[in-house]
């Protein structure tokens, strides 16, 4: 546990405001997936993707704060669904 803890340290010590992007990610999106968890039999869609596109922008920011490409690609294809799936939730399209 105190390894985990020191990588914890060492990453808030590298770059804070990544570090607290990255938390701010961790929030939204565990509560996303929660709500979905918990709702699974008829989940209000329109909670569920604005959760998960904070989430996604939000750690979107820390990668390209920290110059990590791979996980910020990924990332930034999870906020584009995202914002494809609010809009079908939505009945835009």
């Amino acid at each position: 546990m105190s390894k985990f803890y020191q990588m914890w340290l060492n990453s808030y010590h590298k770059d804070p405001i990544a570090f607290l992007f990255e938390q701010l990610s961790l929030i939204f999106t565990v509560a996303s997936s929660l709500y979905l968890a918990m709702h699974a039999d008829a989940p209000n869609m329109l909670i569920v993707y604005p959760g998960f596109f904070v989430g996604s922008l939000s750690a979107m920011i820390a990668y390209w704060r920290r110059e990590i490409p791979t996980p910020m690609m990924v990332t930034s294809y999870f906020a584009i669904v995202n914002i494809f799936g609010f809009g079908r939730a939505a009945g835009w399209w």
